[in-house]
């Protein structure tokens, strides 16, 4: 679609500099030697120009040159661009570069051009990437700490998606082993109260009311059917029921945030298919197991601890339950990287799984894998704020407050956005008060509200008889409003890269944010639909055209709506 989307402008700018430095070192203006890599930031002060670079004065010591006198000699040999208005030796040798007026101008076509691949860029170059979040086992509702989980995720698949990588979503059901067992121990107890039979509750059992809701559905649709069984065989026929119930309702609280899955990847096929036997195999012929204490051990120079078991008759009686979590990880990334061939597999992991990242990693090079491959993201928890007080407890059950809870109350736009107005690794506190506000202070109301501000401009337009998408004269987009949000929506793509780059979705909330101040300044700065001006008047209404897809293309990233009317 033109050079903007095929080359990020600070690339472009980089180029540019490493240019004038070949051509001022093939002149003998600068000593030869190889540069690696050219660095290009965007300044903080706007006076300082739209991108800078601080390569001369990584390169002072090299050349034993004061940085200034080489920045001028770079300068002095840089190529003409026809994006470049302005370059100026800065400080103590830092070289800042202007955007030329114009060319900014005429980027309003390029972007309507666009349409929606705008923003888009192609750091990944169809590389298959795995990113598998939520994942939380299917014995219970989703909570507020799998929302984040939910949202990071999610968008995460956006962005790399709009950076070029084939990306698949996956759930990851932990449907074996004894928290299964333990679960359909709770359930079959409960639908035996429900029925009039006294029956002990397990000591690992779980406790939540929405278990004793699930045993009297049970009682209401099976009767006393499963009482009649041998109890071992009923707690698994009520245990696999009550996941499946699980799972469907996780289904719904996540396609009602927005969050739908590829694939739902069951734990238990890793050994109904005899993959863990396999994977198992192939470590110990590589020397990676070891087998002491009536159990199986996984081994490796990349562990913290001496050893990590995999399987153990002696701590985990039943047989089919005798591999652990981590048994099940190794087989899970063998899968992922060798049976399915990603190139890259993420995980979206609470931080509570901290001491479960290394083991993962560790387990890679062991099975001969690259461990660059497996990436694991941890994010902190939430805690959720009423009033400035801690809300703990759900109003319905007196327990833990669930996503269906949340949902009900604030909806899907502020859960996913505000969860991302943070790092993943700082703990987040959700104020449901602000999640509803309707003012500036309520981040996703104030980015919604700048698109919808623009299309109300769109729909007054047309009643006066313009029509907003006729095309304009955009060199006359010379004011300094008008340049400024230009700029800020000429960010999108580095803000895709570098999100997708970092794995850091939050970037593109403050990325919305800012650019919904500049746009609520140009409107203050700037009368779009002035008749008397009816050149300028159609110039305007591009560029808000242009800002209104840029706020959907970065909101559509969030997976927050961009309504119409407000």
């Amino acid at each position: 679609m033109g050079r903007v989307m095929a080359e990020l402008i600070r690339d472009q700018i980089a180029a540019l500099i490493a240019a004038g430095l070949r051509a001022a070192q093939e002149e003998g203006a600068l000593p030869h030697f190889e540069v690696s890599n050219v660095v290009v930031e965007r300044p903080r002060q706007p006076e300082h120009g739209d991108s800078a670079s601080p390569v001369c004065l990584q390169l002072a010591r090299e050349m034993q040159m004061p940085p200034r006198e080489i920045a001028t000699r770079v300068v002095e040999h840089l190529p003409s661009a026809p994006f470049v208005g302005k370059v100026e030796v800065a400080g103590p040798g830092y070289i800042n570069v202007t955007l030329d007026a114009s060319w900014l101008a005429a980027q309003v076509e390029t972007i309507l051009a666009a349409g929606e691949r705008w923003g888009n860029v192609d750091i990944g170059q169809g590389q298959r990437v795995q990113v598998e979040f939520v994942s939380a086992n299917p014995t219970g509702p989703l909570t507020v700490g799998s929302a984040r989980n939910a949202v990071i995720g999610d968008t995460l698949a956006n962005v790399l998606a709009a950076a070029g990588f084939q990306v698949e979503r996956e759930y990851y059901v932990n449907d074996a082993g004894s928290q299964v067992r333990s679960f359909g121990e709770s359930i079959y107890v409960r639908y035996a109260q429900a029925l009039g039979r006294d029956e002990p509750f397990p000591e690992d059992g779980y406790h939540g009311h929405y278990v004793v809701e699930m045993g009297q559905q049970m009682a209401r649709e099976h009767g006393d059917r499963y009482l009649n069984l041998p109890r071992r065989e009923a707690v698994r026929a009520l245990g696999a029921e009550g996941i499946a119930r699980i799972i469907e309702e996780i289904r719904q609280d996540l396609a009602a945030l927005g969050v739908e899955f590829d694939t739902w990847f069951h734990e238990k096929s890793l050994y109904e298919s005899g993959l863990f036997d396999r994977v198992l195999q192939v470590l110990r012929d590589k020397g990676y197991i070891v087998e002491r204490d009536d159990a199986v051990w996984f081994t490796s120079p990349d562990l913290d601890a001496d050893a990590v078991v995999i399987r153990s008759p002696r701590i985990i009686p039943e047989p089919d339950e005798r591999p652990t979590y981590f048994a099940s990880d190794i087989a899970y990334l063998w899968n992922k990287l060798v049976e399915r061939g990603f190139d890259k597999a993420i995980y979206v992991w609470g931080a509570d799984h901290h001491g479960d990242a290394p083991r993962v990693k560790a387990a890679a090079p062991a099975l001969g894998l690259d461990p660059e491959r497996v990436v694991i993201i941890l994010y902190q928890m939430v805690n959720l704020k009423r009033g400035g007080e801690d809300v703990r407890m759900s109003k319905r059950a007196g327990e833990f407050v669930t996503l269906r809870e949340l949902l009900d109350e604030v909806g899907s736009d502020p859960i996913r956005f505000l969860l991302l107005t943070r790092t993943v690794d700082a703990t987040i506190d959700f104020d449901l008060d602000l999640a509803v506000e309707q003012s500036e202070k309520n981040p996703v109301y104030y980015v919604q509200y700048a698109h919808a501000r623009i299309a109300s401009i769109l729909r007054y337009a047309a009643d006066l008889g313009w029509d907003p998408e006729a095309p304009g004269d955009v060199s006359l987009l010379t004011h300094e409003s008008e340049l400024a949000l230009i700029r800020k929506i000429l960010e999108l793509p580095e803000v895709v890269a570098l999100a997708a780059t970092q794995l850091a979705p939050h970037h593109l909330t403050f990325y919305a944010q800012d650019l919904a101040a500049v746009f609520h300044a140009f409107y203050r700065d700037c009368r779009v639909v002035a008749p008397e001006e009816p050149a300028r008047t159609r110039a305007r209404l591009m560029l808000v055209r242009a800002a209104q897809l840029t706020l959907a293309r970065a909101l559509g990233l969030l997976g927050v709506t961009a309504p119409e009317r407000m």
